[in-house]
């Protein structure tokens, strides 16, 4: 099944390039209908959660849970989705350079209730921010590299926080007609991925095709999404 995409790679000068020709489809003008559905699995009562958005791009979800009072730290390649969040949400902001990884910026809003790192996400670390109480993985684990999901994984959970709540947006198509991305992440690999060191539950499924994947070649489009918790040791 994973075999027609498994040596498929984005370079980073193509991510960069769909953003400054604007071809970022991906992105969404509204919180996440998932997001929204499941905030209070991800939450569970708790008040100022710090969320991490890996491969953030500028997700108005950022703001919407930092006007609820959450803190968020987004990673992302490119300096022009950054700025656009923070001129889109109509926030003023500052940048600053990170001194422990060369070449990385950290762009926050005045308020200091979302910091957005601009540099690869795998010089990403908790030494950086900290460990997260949540995660709102939507387009990221499905964007990088097929060949970089055990270490995308693997920084994930040294992201976890022991109360952390991950949730897993993932989605199922036919990969022999469209060679991604996004790219197909099946059940199977979640579990592969993740299974040792989190629960995972599935929390929703649904059919998500819509007349841009018809574009794009496909006959189907299953959107799933899974809420991963770290196993008590």
């Amino acid at each position: 099944m994973l075999a027609p995409q498994e040596n498929r790679v984005m370079a980073l000068e193509e991510w960069e390039e769909r953003w400054e020709t604007n071809k970022i489809g991906f992105h969404q003008l509204t919180v996440h209908k998932m997001l929204e559905t499941h905030i209070d699995k991800v939450l569970a009562g708790r008040t100022g959660v710090k969320f991490f958005f890996p491969l953030c791009g500028k997700a108005v979800d950022m703001k919407w849970l930092a006007d609820m009072g959450h803190y968020v730290v987004g990673v992302e390649l490119t300096e022009k989705a950054i700025r656009e969040f923070f001129e889109e949400s109509k926030m003023s902001y500052s940048e600053e350079s990170v001194a422990t990884v060369p070449g990385a910026k950290v762009f926050r809003n005045s308020e200091k209730t979302i910091s957005l790192y601009q540099c690869d996400i795998y010089k990403f670390s908790s030494s950086l921010e900290g460990q997260f109480g949540a995660i709102w993985d939507r387009g990221a684990l499905v964007a990088i590299n097929p060949k970089d999901r055990v270490k995308y994984a693997a920084l994930m959970v040294s992201l976890m926080a022991p109360d952390c709540r991950y949730l897993l947006d993932t989605l199922l198509y036919n990969p022999e007609l469209y060679k991604g991305p996004p790219f197909l992440v099946p059940d199977e690999q979640v579990l592969s991925l993740y299974g040792s060191s989190c629960d995972i539950e599935q929390v929703q499924e649904a059919d998500s095709f819509t007349e841009r994947h018809k574009n794009w070649g496909l006959d189907y489009l299953t959107e799933k999404v899974h809420l991963l918790l770290l196993k008590n040791k």
